[in-house]
C-alpha cells in the first residue's frame, strides 16, 4: 500500500512528462544480494554467508514475492486512473552458456535461466514461478492467491533488461542435499565468470550475452515489448 502511494504521487505529478514508467529496478540481483548473500542493503543472510540477521533460505523469494505483488498494485494503479503510457518492470540477466557439452550443464543452464529470469518473468507472463522453482524451493517459496495471479499476470507492458555480461553454468545436484539451502542451491548448479577475457579492472564486453536473453524472452514469454536498461562494460571493483 505505501508502495502504490508513492507511486500515486509519481504519476500525479510527472505523468504528464513521463510516458514509460519502470516500477522497480532489477528485483530479482537485489534480492539476492541483499537477503542471499548479505552484501548489499540491506545487508542480511544467514550465517553460512556470515550475515548476523536473516535467512538466506527464505528471504529472497518473500522478497521477490512482494515486489511482485507491488509491481501489480501500482500497475493497475495506473491503468485505472493514469493510462497516458506502459508501465513495466526490468529484470537482471546473465547470458548464460552450458560450461561443456554435456546434457546435464545444458539442462542446467535452462534451470538457471527459469531461476534468474523466470522467477520475475514467469509470474508476469504466465501468473505463478516456474515448475522446477516450486519443485527444488517447495514451501520456502510463497504461493500467489487465484486473485494474486490473475493481477500480477499481465501487469507488465513491457519488460526491461539489465545484461553485461555472460557466465558459463555447470550442473550441481549435490546442492539439493543440504540441509541448508539459499537461492543458489536450490538451482543446482554451479556458475563460472570467464575472467581469462577480462582486463585487471572490467569484464569483457560480450554482444552474444544479450543476443542469448533477449531470444530467451523471444521464445519462453511470447516476444514481449522489451528495453534494454543497461548493457555495455562493468567494472570489477563493483
Amino acid at each position: 500500500k505505501d508502495f502504490t502511494a508513492y507511486a500515486d504521487v509519481c504519476f500525479r505529478q510527472f505523468g504528464d512528462r513521463v510516458s514509460y514508467w519502470t516500477t522497480v529496478n532489477e528485483p530479482n540481483a537485489f534480492a539476492n544480494l541483499g537477503y542471499d548473500y548479505g552484501i548489499a542493503p540491506p545487508q542480511r543472510c544467514s550465517s553460512i554467508n556470515h550475515c548476523s540477521r536473516g535467512n538466506s533460505s527464505t528471504e529472497p523469494y518473500i522478497t521477490v514475492h512482494h515486489v511482485l505483488l507491488a509491481h501489480a498494485s501500482v500497475a493497475r494503479l495506473y491503468r485505472k486512473k493514469y493510462q497516458r503510457g506502459y508501465i513495466g518492470v526490468n529484470i537482471f540477466a546473465f547470458g548464460l552458456l552450458p560450461l561443456t557439452n554435456s546434457t546435464e550443464d545444458a539442462i542446467a543452464t535452462q534451470r538457471y535461466y527459469d531461476f534468474l529470469i523466470g522467477w520475475m518473468a514467469n509470474p508476469l507472463v504466465y501468473g505463478d514461478y516456474p515448475k522446477i522453482m516450486k519443485q527444488n524451493v517447495g514451501s520456502r517459496l510463497p504461493a500467489f492467491s487465484d486473485r494474486e495471479s490473475k493481477q500480477v499476470k499481465g501487469s507488465a507492458d513491457f519488460l526491461g533488461v539489465i545484461n553485461y555480461y555472460i557466465v558459463y553454468v555447470k550442473d550441481n545436484p549435490s546442492s539439493l542435499n543440504k540441509k541448508l539451502r539459499d537461492w543458489n542451491a536450490d538451482s543446482a548448479t554451479e556458475i563460472f565468470f570467464n575472467l581469462d577475457t577480462a582486463s585487471s579492472n572490467e569484464f569483457p564486453i560480450q554482444p552474444l550475452g544479450l543476443q542469448r536473453v533477449l531470444e530467451h524472452f523471444k521464445q519462453l514469454y511470447g516476444n514481449p515489448p522489451m528495453y534494454i536498461h543497461e548493457n555495455g562494460s562493468l567494472s570489477l571493483s563493483l
